[in-house]
């Protein structure tokens, strides 16, 4: 069984190994009841998106047992959300992305470290 965090922070190793751009976890439980963190990142293309996004979904779903509660948007590949319950991964193209401007509107969340690279 695996902590929120260590579900999130999975993920976003995840999407740092795909070459996902831009990756931001935020700790969101003390400023929203959706999930206790928020997973945003950008993709260079739709198809850079897609596979973002399943990379995502077979990690969290068939290595660490987290169920798939939602995905949205995936046809248009210009956003794509994920939602674990405790997780939300938002995949954008990087229009989109400043375009909704998540990590402004959730300012308020708490940010978590990320550190990628070379581990023992």
């Amino acid at each position: 069984m695996y902590t929120p965090k260590e579900i999130a922070i999975e993920a976003a190793k995840t999407l740092d190994m795909h070459k996902g751009l831009s990756i931001k976890l935020l700790e969101v439980t003390d400023v929203t009841s959706i999930a206790d963190h928020f997973l945003i990142c950008t993709g260079t293309s739709n198809t850079h998106v897609k596979t973002l996004c399943d990379s995502v979904e077979a990690k969290v779903v068939d290595e660490l047992g987290e169920k798939l509660l939602h995905r949205e948007g995936h046809r248009g590949g210009t956003w794509v959300l994920l939602d674990f319950g405790c997780l939300v991964v938002h995949v954008f193209t990087n229009e989109t992305r400043e375009f909704y401007d998540l990590e402004r509107l959730w300012n308020d969340a708490k940010p978590v470290e990320l550190t990628f690279g070379e581990e023992a």
